[in-house]
């Protein structure tokens, strides 16, 4: 463990114990000013990464996104935010924490350091060749992980890798393999702190083009988004009123009328049609509305 970059001692962060709150802030930050340099080194892998996930979320294909402690809370962060910003199903995208649910709030000793565990968990949820798992963790040889990718690579499903140091066992197994190599934490082995950051990051970038790529969204707007609150209607009411040029009463009537669907209300303005066939036009051209109008 102690030959791993995230588990070595930064040098600088020494006497950080001896700082007031500002010094340890300014110590911090400055530390994390590094993490998106890092995050930088692997947007070519982050690409690929995404061009395959989407191919494969285009045909049915699920996100799987597998960890232990922080890292697999980032995993199912990540999958759990898809649902309202893009109105992706809980079953298309979700997170296995080792451990299981509990372990997103509690930590669950011992959990990560089996395999089979991983394997177990897949074959619950019926693991199949066109899906995707994304295994994370920041050392790189956590067992869960590593048990999820061997298994993910014998059932000929996707393996992607999310790690943090250099030449790590993960990295040889994933097919993709994205590694921001953060340098050793402001305090020794809290991987939470800039390993987490750089997860976070490539995370949210891989599910954003992964989104994109499937057509929801429009310009640098969030059309699949579910209007399932008031700030979320707000939301989507600002969409069209962005898109289609309307005042606020207009765009939620409109809004109303396509019941609640943001890409259906575009298309029915811009190609003056209704619900129904907005919808026809859309499932046509593969939902993306770009396409239709």
């Amino acid at each position: 463990m102690t030959q791993l970059t995230t588990e070595s001692r930064n040098p600088d962060t020494m006497h950080i114990d001896q700082l007031n709150g500002v010094g340890i802030a300014e110590t911090i930050n400055q530390a994390d000013q590094g993490v998106a340099v890092a995050v930088a080194t692997q947007t070519q892998a982050i690409g690929e990464a995404i061009e395959a996930i989407a191919a494969r979320f285009a045909q049915g294909g699920r996100i799987i996104y597998m960890g232990a402690g922080t890292s697999g809370r980032l995993g199912a962060l990540d999958a759990i935010e898809l649902t309202p910003t893009y109105s992706v199903s809980p079953q298309r995208a979700f997170g296995l924490l080792a451990g299981g649910a509990e372990a997103m709030y509690t930590a669950v000793e011992g959990a990560e350091d089996s395999k089979t565990l991983a394997i177990e968990d897949l074959k619950a949820h019926a693991l199949v060749p066109g899906d995707t798992v994304i295994a994370i963790a920041a050392s790189g040889r956590t067992p869960y992980a590593i048990g999820a990718l061997e298994y993910a690579n014998e059932i000929g499903a996707l393996t992607v890798s999310v790690t943090c140091n250099a030449d790590n066992e993960m990295m040889h197994l994933a097919q993709i393999a994205i590694s921001p190599v953060v340098g050793p934490e402001v305090i020794t082995g809290s991987t939470r702190m800039k390993a987490g950051t750089a997860q976070k990051m490539v995370l949210n970038t891989i599910s954003t083009g992964v989104m994109i790529k499937s057509g929801y969204v429009y310009e640098n707007l969030m059309i699949n988004v579910q209007p399932t609150n008031e700030k979320l209607v707000r939301r989507a009411t600002g969409i069209l009123m962005e898109v289609l040029d309307l005042d606020v009463a207009a765009a939620a009537e409109l809004l109303q009328q396509a019941e609640n669907n943001v890409q259906a209300a575009i298309v029915m303005a811009k190609k003056h049609v209704g619900r129904d066939e907005a919808l026809a036009l859309l499932a046509a051209h593969d939902n993306r509305v770009d396409a239709v109008i």
